[in-house]
C-alpha cells in the first residue's frame, strides 16, 4: 500500500467552516468541526482516485493499541467505510456523546 501525504486546507462542503492543515503535519481527510470528510480515496489513502465523491460521514469510533483513537466514516453514496485516526483538533468529545445518545 502506497501512501500519498496531503496536509492541505480546504473549506469543508458540508458545515462550510475553514479547516486549517492538520497540526501534527499528518494528511488531513476530515473536518475538524463536523467530522466529514469527502470520499476521494480509491484504493490507498491519499491516491485521489475515487471517482465517487460521496459525502463520508462519521458513524463509529474504533481503538488502535498503536494507532490511538479512530473515527469510522462511511461513504453516503457508495458505503465504503474508511478508518481515520483522530486529529488533535477533532470535535471528537461531541461525537462520542452523540454516539452514546444513538446507542441508548
Amino acid at each position: 500500500m502506497t501512501f500519498v501525504m496531503h496536509n492541505e486546507s480546504f473549506e469543508c462542503e458540508w458545515c462550510f467552516k475553514t479547516v486549517s492543515v492538520h497540526p501534527e503535519g499528518s494528511a488531513r481527510n476530515h473536518c475538524p468541526h463536523c467530522l466529514c470528510s469527502k470520499h476521494v480515496d480509491d484504493t490507498n489513502p491519499g491516491d485521489r482516485s475515487s471517482v465517487c465523491h460521496g459525502k463520508m460521514t462519521p458513524v463509529d469510533m474504533d481503538y488502535r493499541k498503536n494507532k490511538w483513537y479512530m473515527i469510522k466514516h462511511m461513504c453516503e453514496r457508495c458505503g465504503k467505510t474508511i478508518l481515520n485516526k483522530v486529529a488533535p483538533d477533532d470535535d471528537f468529545l461531541k461525537f462520542i456523546k452523540q454516539l452514546n445518545k444513538e446507542r441508548l
